[in-house]
């Protein structure tokens, strides 16, 4: 199965990017940027992961603008991913959004992996960052899990 992985990860801490290559090691997939997620790249991929941080309460725009000039992919399968200083709120279900956006362009999502990440982002600096154990070695053994299951 070839499968690919569409990331971008703004951190300084590269929370997302590590996440990103313990999901990688368990595929055997390639890593990518949005830039580099062409539509024929991804034709050629059984599975497409995309992932990022999440800032405001949503996925890097260059992630969601790579999603948006993809043309329908007709039921390929493809699994979100994301690192987050804190959890993903009720009220604003990012990982929700952004599947109902992978499912307009026509694929199929399998799976969704959120874990902690460490952020120093504005506010948070001032105290010295919040979740700063993250990502920890059982996150990463998640990832490693969730990987494994797909």
């Amino acid at each position: 199965m070839t499968t690919i992985i569409v990331t971008s990860s703004r951190s300084p801490h590269g929370n997302t990017r590590r996440i990103a290559d313990t999901l990688s090691a368990g595929l055997d997939a390639r890593v990518v940027s949005p830039a580099q997620a062409t539509a024929d790249l991804l034709a050629d991929a059984d599975l497409i992961g995309f992932g990022s941080g999440i800032y405001s309460l949503g996925f890097d725009e260059r992630l969601l603008d790579c999603i948006a000039t993809l043309p329908h992919m007709a039921g390929r399968a493809a699994f979100i991913f994301a690192s987050s200083g804190l959890p993903e709120p009720p009220f604003a279900r990012y990982t929700k959004r952004l599947a109902r956006q992978l499912e307009r362009r026509g694929f199929r999502v399998v799976g969704t992996f959120v874990c902690r990440g460490v952020d120093t982002w504005g506010p948070f600096k001032l105290v010295g960052g919040v979740s700063r154990e993250h990502p920890s070695a059982a996150d990463f053994e998640r990832a490693r899990s969730f990987a494994a299951g797909l």
